[in-house]
């Protein structure tokens, strides 16, 4: 129904899923074989083709991006009283499992990847904290600074090989939210050919439906180390130390993936080198018709997964485009100003601000028409020349 509607009402919709492979047949598979639930042959075909596809050795599929984050927290040893550094400008779920821990974030400004500035976090490193006894110490507040979580915002990447620098000298752990960014990879220097996700000491990645491949709900955790992997898989399944006695000597999570999501899961893995093809031509095509969209950085393979566009008239432009049947939305308030956050500390946000005035991110779905990004530009020409 809903795809009619797009077609009906000549909408344009943001980002919607592309279900139009293998996801229907695998998914009734899955139910004729009434392997619905937690387990299940497409879940472990799932986690194969995934760490097969970004090279690693395994990986553990989830409920959620939130769910990954959550796990590699607890899997990193974060405590609670712990610190941790994340970005402003991220979606709140980046952050949200800080606190789940009973961890507090610290907030970081961006660059001009969108991602976090790394050179405003060596500063801080370097002012604000002091290494004793083989921890980062935040000076200010005596407490131990356990994991920076950075998000490679919109398919972008962070600069990583400054992160993974920063975290050898300085002595935290890195936890890669490759929620947006499943399939960029760095495409020169040092870790050439490795995918985001794949560098830190944990990578998670969402197939919630707005991504680039969806499983309805759901995400993945990666690892270069195979033992966060296996602690991770151990407490999203209620951490059973003997599941035929119901043995628990740790608290678990119901945090593991569906049979069911994960053979949508797997019909979408199929395609999607195909829609990262898709995202590419269509941002070019942009760009052809007179849209200036930010750019990706040139030293890796980006996946495109959304467009950000620059208006001085943000809620303007998108009250315009929703009165003309075209789905756009600002860039997320930024997290340390919301009513959880505004007490925790923040460091040099300025770009941020910038952004989140400016930013406005326009359709960009797998299934958009060359059609459709013909009328977008049109309308975003029209009301720029009022």
């Amino acid at each position: 129904m809903w795809h009619h509607a797009i077609k009906m009402n000549d909408f344009i919709p943001l980002s919607v899923p592309n279900l139009k492979g293998n996801e229907s047949s695998y998914a009734l598979n899955a139910i004729n074989a009434e392997w619905v639930s937690t387990g299940g042959y497409y879940i472990n075909e799932f986690e194969q083709k995934l760490s097969e596809y970004v090279k690693v050795p395994k990986s553990a599929a989830c409920q959620s991006g939130t769910a990954g984050l959550h796990l590699s927290l607890l899997a990193c040893g974060v405590e609670p009283e712990d610190e941790v550094i994340v970005p402003t400008l991220t979606f709140i779920a980046a952050v949200n499992p800080v606190r789940y821990v009973g961890a507090e974030p610290i907030f970081m400004d961006c660059d001009d990847t969108l991602c976090m500035d790394m050179d405003k976090l060596e500063s801080f490193i370097e002012t604000q904290c002091k290494v004793k006894n083989g921890k980062l110490i935040n000076s200010k507040s005596g407490k131990t600074v356990r994991a920076v979580i950075v998000v490679h915002v919109f398919g972008n990447m962070a600069n990583i090989e400054k992160l993974m620098a920063l975290s050898m000298h300085y002595h935290f752990k890195v936890i890669e939210d490759a929620t947006e960014a499943l399939g960029s990879y760095i495409s020169e220097g040092p870790y050439k050919g490795k995918y985001a996700g794949t560098i830190g000491d944990i990578g998670v990645y969402s197939f919630n439906g707005n991504k680039i491949i969806t499983t309805g709900g759901g995400g993945a955790v990666v690892s270069p180390h195979e033992q966060y992997i296996d602690t991770i898989r151990f407490l999203s399944t209620q951490a059973k130390t003997d599941s035929l006695y119901f043995v628990h000597d740790e608290i678990g999570y119901n945090y593991r993936m569906t049979n069911l999501q994960a053979a949508i899961g797997l019909g979408q893995l199929e395609q999607l080198e195909n829609f990262i093809e898709i995202k590419t031509r269509n941002y070019h095509l942009y760009q052809e018709k007179g849209i200036s969209l930010l750019p990706f950085r040139k030293d890796i393979r980006p996946n495109y997964w959304f467009y950000s566009y620059l208006s001085s008239k943000r809620d303007e432009l998108i009250q315009f485009l929703t009165e003309n049947n075209i789905q756009s939305r600002p860039v997320w308030k930024l997290i340390h100003t919301q009513k959880p956050y505004e007490k925790n500390c923040h460091w040099q946000i300025s770009k941020s601000v910038e952004y989140w005035n400016t930013i406005v991110n326009i359709p960009c779905s797998t299934n958009l028409t060359e059609n459709d990004v013909h009328t977008v530009a049109e309308r975003i020409h029209e009301f720029e020349n009022q």
